[in-house]
């Protein structure tokens, strides 16, 4: 019933609108045939082009400008036994083509509106598939969590015997499954941690962090990685022999990922026998963390690329992995408000660096 009445109302709308023009025309007219050809009053025809091209169709505003140019015309001629100067046709003709160029201009005013309300329209459902797209994942990951850590879980239980005796074979196929499960697990929250950060925003604890101890723990963290694919790792200082203290003001489990991100990435490309270092640097305004490795390097086209979202490249240096790691790190680095960059080092390897603003020192 609704529709209905919505159609009914529209319906006597037009019908209004279409009486409305056809008045001007009647007054129109009227004034045109009642005074001399001296005086153009076909100029006012302009205001029912307009109404026409804002509510009727496109045919309907040609239909009307067509007949306004022609009564203007018209009126030369029409009544008859008056003499006609070369101004008054003149002045005729001029307000026949300000009739004709508000018909055409206000054409395409309507198609550039319609151009813009179908782009709109589009964006808004791309906007909309978006968002039902990231609502997916994000369930989907989120989903997939449990499942794991109840693998995870399982797996410790056969390591410490519950199901039975197990031989020292089998505990190292059962700690490789539990490394691979984490692995996934990792990957799940890493997934899971990008799309609520895109649409919720990070939300940070800051405190004063110390860089020195976040890149050392780090370190401990990752050398059973680095020692399994013969990586050597080391941290030193590029302004000092010593060690010393880098304060920012962030939050430690955040930069934490960072240091895990960007030193697993820098693993990940080394070859066997190579060298990871991380050198600690302070500026006057920033405190400088590059992390250095041997690999073979980033080719031109990647290097635009590398902090995007699901970004693996397609050079031998790019391992298998989500392409979010990278993607991630710059969402922490950019909520701290520091900067992440990423270039080739001399002579071989890649260097993958942030600076974050310097903080305060306690006490």
């Amino acid at each position: 019933m609704n529709v209905l009445q919505k159609a009914f109302s529209s319906k006597n709308h037009h019908w209004r609108l279409r009486w409305l023009i056809a008045g001007t025309f009647a007054i129109v007219f009227m004034l045109e045939y009642s005074t001399p050809p001296d005086y153009v009053f076909g100029y006012l025809y302009i205001g029912p082009i307009l109404l026409a091209n804002s509510r009727l169709s496109r045919v309907a505003t040609f239909q009307i400008t067509l007949v306004a140019s022609l009564l203007t015309l018209t009126n030369v001629w029409l009544p008859p036994n008056k003499s006609i100067g070369v101004s008054t046709l003149a002045s005729r003709l001029i307000a026949v083509m300000a009739l004709a160029v508000t018909g055409l201009l206000s054409d395409r005013i309507r198609r550039s509106e319609e151009a813009i309300a179908q782009q709109k329209a589009q964006i808004r459902a791309q906007e909309q598939l978006n968002r039902m797209r990231e609502d997916f994942v994000s369930t989907l990951t989120h989903d997939l969590k449990t499942p794991l850590l109840g693998a995870i879980e399982t797996i410790k239980a056969f390591q410490r015997g519950e199901f039975g005796a197990v031989t020292a074979a089998q505990q190292k196929v059962l700690e490789m499954m539990t490394r691979s499960h984490r692995t996934s697990l990792q990957m799940v929250e890493t997934l899971l941690d990008v799309y609520r950060n895109d649409s919720e925003g990070l939300r940070l604890n800051l405190q004063l962090v110390d860089l020195a101890v976040l890149a050392e723990d780090a370190i401990a963290t990752l050398q059973e990685l680095a020692a399994n694919r013969r990586v050597h790792l080391s941290v030193s200082f590029a302004d000092s022999d010593f060690r010393h203290a880098l304060w920012v003001e962030g939050d430690p489990l955040q930069l934490q990922r960072v240091f895990a991100n960007l030193i697993t990435n820098s693993i990940n490309h080394s070859p066997r026998g190579g060298k990871v270092a991380i050198i600690l640097e302070s500026q006057p305004n920033h405190q400088v963390v590059k992390v250095l490795d041997e690999g073979p390097g980033i080719t031109s086209d990647e290097l635009p690329h590398l902090f995007e979202r699901f970004y693996q490249g397609a050079s031998d240096r790019q391992a298998k992995g989500s392409g979010l790691g990278l993607y991630l790190t710059r969402q922490i680095i950019e909520a701290h408000k520091g900067s992440l960059w990423a270039e080739n080092h001399v002579p071989q390897g890649a260097l993958f660096g942030f600076r974050l603003p310097v903080a305060v020192k306690p006490g």
